[in-house]
């Protein structure tokens, strides 16, 4: 499924990326998309100069020169004639056109993994130590998991002190085998011993996790080679710390020479940097990047669209991605009973709590409204939006008795006062948020007159807005 191109139309400046990596990215090109749509017509001029602070931009963004160039340059030769255009605006016609480089920058399109025909799927993990390889292997373990294929993990890290037990202990987290042998450091014969095992467990996928070095050396590279030569892998994963910059691109290039490289995990995107080696390291390899990583849970691995991406650089939302996450997360039978309940007998605050454990399984609150389009950095700041929230939302419900729950028009003054001590929370946020519950049920109300309640992915209806949100 590929995302639409931005709106032509964007009111609020659009949602951002998940995490910190292209905040300062995407203030900084929408504050120069800003200055252009509020010139209406655009001369040459106008166009230029609009250029000239993309390119800026993108170099402050530690974007590869060469790049840079190259992406202008195919923006400008397509601009040509946008300053004469009157039905639509020239200022998000270009911002169209920087859209479409951008996903073509990133990769142009998703590109998933490679699968043997003849299992297992052997997919060998590369890269720097530091880089985060050993998680990654983990991650990536679990969501192919999820997609119902068995998998099993080698601890080929054999340098690295405590490197196998942490592999273990996250195969057992996971409830994913773990092929190790402490007896040798020949990584070949470990690496071909964990295969013939996966073999005779019939697994679908193997995942061979490498020692790293902190830097390319010839004893690393020639190790990795004989490694290849011995099991052929169907992919060879370059993990990439994206908060390197360039230096992860030349790190990467190294590794492609010697390896042949088949594709790219690009890690700790949630982390404040400036996104050049994202930008820069399919240009530079053409490499797909073919996931990547967003936090520090196992569950923190997304595989990797480039027109999504664009979009989310440009504040332009990613519902696509947000819907695919609710997907997952979210527990449909355990909805469509609530949404019964809640036709049938209206709605109280257990079925309020019962729906904001379903949104908290989605992630953080800020990460999630990064997401929509209309929601842009400066926008959260000015909402304040605690990542606590949801918590505190949670210790005030449960301060409550089960009556009380069932029956809020009972919170007095003296039983709000309770349960503020109970929850450990100011006596204005139990206020707050009963204030906030009469809005949902009044909405729910003409909701179920109308014959109908908001529907989220897997079928069933969700009460309202996001449970402890912001204002």
């Amino acid at each position: 499924m590929s995302c639409r191109p931005p709106a032509l139309e964007k009111p609020f400046g659009g949602a951002i990326f998940l995490g910190y990596m292209f905040d300062e990215l995407s203030e900084k090109l929408e504050a120069t998309f800003a200055k252009l749509r509020g010139r209406g017509l655009l001369s040459e001029a106008d166009v230029k100069e609009g250029l000239r602070e993309v390119r800026r931009v993108l170099l402050e963004a530690d974007v590869n020169f060469q790049l840079t160039g190259e992406f202008l340059k195919r923006v400008e030769e397509k601009a040509v004639g946008v300053t004469q255009l009157k039905s639509v605006s020239p200022a998000q016609q270009l911002v169209k056109i920087v859209y479409d480089e951008l996903t073509v920058m990133l990769g142009e399109r998703k590109e998933g993994l490679r699968h043997s025909t003849l299992p297992p799927t052997v997919i060998l993990m590369v890269g720097l130590q530091g880089s985060g390889k050993t998680t990654t292997a983990a991650k990536l373990a679990r969501k192919l998991k999820g997609e119902s294929r068995q998998v099993s993990m080698i601890a080929g890290d054999v340098y690295r002190p405590a490197a196998i037990d942490q592999l273990e202990t996250l195969g057992r987290d996971l409830e994913i085998k773990v092929y190790a042998d402490r007896t040798t450091t020949d990584v070949v014969k470990i690496a071909r011993a964990g295969l013939e095992q996966a073999r005779r467990d019939r697994d679908r996928v193997v995942i061979v996790d490498t020692a790293g070095r902190l830097q390319i050396d010839a004893d690393m590279m020639d190790e990795l080679k004989r490694l290849k030569d011995a099991i052929t892998p169907d992919e060879i994963l370059f993990v990439a710390d994206g908060m390197t910059g360039q230096e992860a691109v030349k790190i990467a290039q190294g590794f492609n020479d010697a390896l042949n490289v088949t594709g790219v995990i690009l890690t700790k995107l949630d982390g404040d940097a400036r996104g050049g080696a994202a930008l820069s390291i399919y240009g530079v390899l053409k490499k797909p990047i073919k996931y990547i990583g967003v936090g520090e849970k196992t569950d923190a691995l997304e595989e990797f669209h480039p027109d999504r991406m664009a979009g989310r650089i440009l504040q332009q939302g990613d519902i696509l991605s947000l819907v695919e996450k609710a997907q997952e997360s979210f527990d449909a039978d355990a909805a469509k009973k609530l949404e019964k309940k809640v036709r049938k007998e209206g709605m109280d605050l257990n079925d309020f709590l019962a729906a904001m454990k379903q949104i908290q399984k989605l992630g953080p609150l800020e990460g999630i409204l990064k997401m929509l389009p209309g929601v842009n950095s400066k926008m959260l700041k000015q909402a304040n939006v605690d990542p606590k929230r949801m918590k505190h939302v949670e210790a005030i419900v449960l301060s409550m008795t089960a009556q009380e729950r069932k029956k809020p028009e009972l919170l007095n003054g003296s039983r709000r006062i309770r349960v503020a001590k109970g929850s450990g929370r100011p006596i204005q946020e139990v206020n707050r948020l009963l204030d906030q519950f009469r809005d949902m049920q009044k909405m729910m109300k003409k909701m179920g007159s109308g014959g109908g309640m908001p529907r989220f992915p897997g079928g069933g209806g969700f009460p309202g807005g996001f449970p402890g949100g912001f204002r």
